[in-house]
């Protein structure tokens, strides 16, 4: 596909990058070239086909350059989050058993703190200059010179190379967030790759003069399939994010260049474009009572006019057409002047895209079409799109697709039944590396098994609930299998029976908890404790807080897990999680959904600021019942 594109759009800018503080251009032409290059070079140095090969690097030409000279190679490129710890790193490159880790000067102290424990690695590849003497560190300017006196003798081995590369052979390995010691790797393949992006242009159309900035992390399956491969399809260019010396400053590069970009779309996750709001009502307000009243009065009529999209403009919603064209003048424009003043339409995709931010920006003429995907699926599965869409929902399926909605035994449900999202595609992964049991239990008969709950309504429109099983998504779309964390704490901890962590695109991460109470009374016996008063009760849940922040940061288990996950708040609840009570199966597992319905007033009560205090009036109370009973 790169190939075809970098021949049929030879001298269309496919990489704009910051440099000397101005976005410099590189065609497909010039791309392809240093793409030869480095991936003759790591040929000469070794790579063959199958071997893995690690990225670990910002948003940069380079990021495209190290992926594709992997891949070139019949390699298997393993892209990795700059987020991850060493730790985190040392895990993916043993179990990828990648022989090659590319990465950056910013990320150069992770790699070499763990390389020496590393099975396979053999050699770090340096994206920037580096002047030190470790011998197994290696530059691309280094590896790009190797390439050019190995093409100069062997162009031919390193075009059959490349050419014999078939469309089943792996791609990536990308790694979920799961628990500390097991996230699952999962293997995208060329075709995997190259189907999805033919299946969601089948939605929306990218023209080879669109221009995205590429705000998200390139590791995403999001950013790498929407926001690379699908340009490459089109022969059009993405814009990388100038790097501050910190993410903060990075973080606040973003207005400035999407001003210098001009992008006509972006991919956001929902953690954006909540920023993206609040900065714009910031600004509203600054600038006066009068300009505020006006601002509101306008998105109320422009709320009226949308609708939901699908209704926009009907029946006697036309009414309103010259008015809501005059404040798109006054004030809409000149927001999105901000953005460029080329921005079409956002792709809402990572998590679910809470109603009323779809609401703002299609009023304010920025259109966020929400879709939904996962990596599993490479990832997409539904958007909607300019020409069909529905706020609130994620949007219609692509095309060469098969989904069903299944019930717990996987029956299929009639339209409008909620139950797991379950699809069928070319875009469906070939499994978990090196993990055939979470493979089988994942793709049944070609089938991949979501874990996400949803339904089809009668328009054909998907509707995804949130998740169908266990996994914690934070509301920048991140996940994070919760049952090592609610394991170790009931296992570590003698006050604590049973808890349950939840997060479904919320900022932080809370926990349903039941304690021993038996335990609890005989650390009131033994710390004078009368557990029959407030005061008592109080000094009983201090100490359940007590074992939990052993896992926070300077506690006896701070390393065990990703303090972002980790409970911000904690509901006691005044019975536990049995068969009797229908929240725990016949295998002894809690029914998160069923404890999701019966605590739903508790969870809403979790992300209010008086819950921070685990001493709070409806613990109090909760605990006396324990207690009692």
């Amino acid at each position: 596909m790169f190939e075809q594109s970098a021949k049929a759009y030879a001298e269309n800018i496919f990489v704009y990058q910051k440099e000397n503080n101005e976005y410099k251009g590189y065609t497909y032409a010039q791309v392809k070239q240093r793409v030869h290059l480095f991936a003759a070079g790591l040929m000469q140095l070794g790579l063959n086909p199958g071997d893995r090969a690690s990225l670990l690097a910002e948003g940069r030409l380079d990021w495209i350059t190290g992926e594709l000279g992997v891949l070139y190679n019949g390699a298997i490129n393993v892209p990795l989050s700059i987020k991850l710890t060493p730790e985190e790193i040392l895990f993916r490159l043993n179990h990828s058993g990648s022989k090659f880790i590319i990465t950056t000067s910013r990320q150069l102290d992770k790699v070499v703190k763990v390389k020496e424990h590393c099975q396979a690695l053999e050699k770090i590849i340096l994206l920037d200059a580096y002047t030190g003497s470790d011998n197994s560190i290696k530059t691309i300017e280094s590896i790009i010179d190797e390439g050019k006196l190995f093409l100069s003798d062997s162009a031919g081995l390193f075009s059959e190379r490349f050419s014999s590369i078939k469309d089943d052979d792996y791609a990536n390995i990308c790694y979920t967030s799961g628990t500390t010691a097991d996230p699952k790797g999962i293997i995208l393949s060329h075709r995997n790759y190259t189907a999805n992006v033919e299946q969601a242009g089948s939605l929306i159309q990218v023209p080879e003069f669109y221009t995205t900035l590429l705000i998200l992390p390139w590791d995403h399956a999001f950013a790498h399939t929407c926001g690379i491969y699908t340009l490459v399809k089109h022969g059009a260019s993405l814009a990388c994010v100038d790097l501050g010396t910190t993410p903060m400053d990075t973080l606040k590069n973003i207005p400035v260049n999407i001003k210098e970009a001009k992008p006509v779309f972006l991919l956001s996750v929902p953690a954006l474009a909540k920023n993206f709001k609040k900065n714009i009502e910031k600004a509203i307000r600054q600038k006066g009572p009068k300009v505020e009243r006006l601002f509101n009065k306008a998105l109320d009529l422009a709320y009226d006019y949308n609708g939901f999209g699908w209704d926009k403009g009907k029946g006697l919603k036309i009414l309103m057409w010259p008015f809501y064209k005059l404040y798109d003048k006054l004030i809409f424009s000149k927001i999105r002047e901000n953005f460029g003043g080329r921005l079409e339409f956002f792709i809402g995709g990572g998590a679910l895209l809470d109603i009323e931010l779809q609401r703002f920006f299609y009023a304010i003429g920025i259109p966020m079409y929400q879709g939904y995907g996962l990596s599993e699926a490479s990832p997409v599965i539904s958007s909607n799109c300019p020409y069909k869409h529905k706020l609130g929902s994620s949007g219609i399926l692509v095309k060469d697709i098969e989904l069903k909605i299944c019930d717990t035994d996987g029956n299929e449900l009639p339209v409008g039944e909620k139950g797991e999202i379950v699809v069928k595609g070319e875009n469906v992964m070939k499994g978990y590396w090196q993990n055939e049991e979470a493979t089988n239990e994942t793709i049944k008969n070609g089938w991949l098994y979501t874990g996400d709950l949803g339904y089809m309504d009668e328009d054909g429109f998907l509707y995804v609930l949130g998740r169908y099983k266990s996994l914690l998504i934070a509301d920048d779309g991140e996940k994070f299998s919760p049952e090592g964390i609610e394991e170790a704490i009931t296992d570590q901890s003698q006050l604590i029976d049973q808890c349950m962590l939840l997060n479904n695109q919320k900022p932080y991460t809370v926990c349903l908890l039941v304690p021993n109470a038996e335990a609890l009374k005989r650390k009131a016996a033994e710390n004078n404790f009368n557990s029959s008063t407030v005061d008592g009760i109080i000094s009983l849940l201090k100490l359940i807080e007590k074992d939990l922040d052993e896992y926070r940061t300077g506690g006896k288990y701070d390393n065990m897990f990703p303090q972002r996950w980790l409970p911000a708040s904690v509901m006691v609840l005044g019975e536990g999680f049995t068969e009797e009570n229908g929240l725990m199966n016949s295998t002894l597992k809690i029914v998160r959904p069923k404890i999701n319905e019966r605590y739903a007033e508790f969870i809403d009560f979790l992300y209010t600021p008086d819950s921070k205090d685990i001493t709070n009036s409806q613990n109090i109370e909760n605990m006396r019942i324990l207690l009692r009973n």
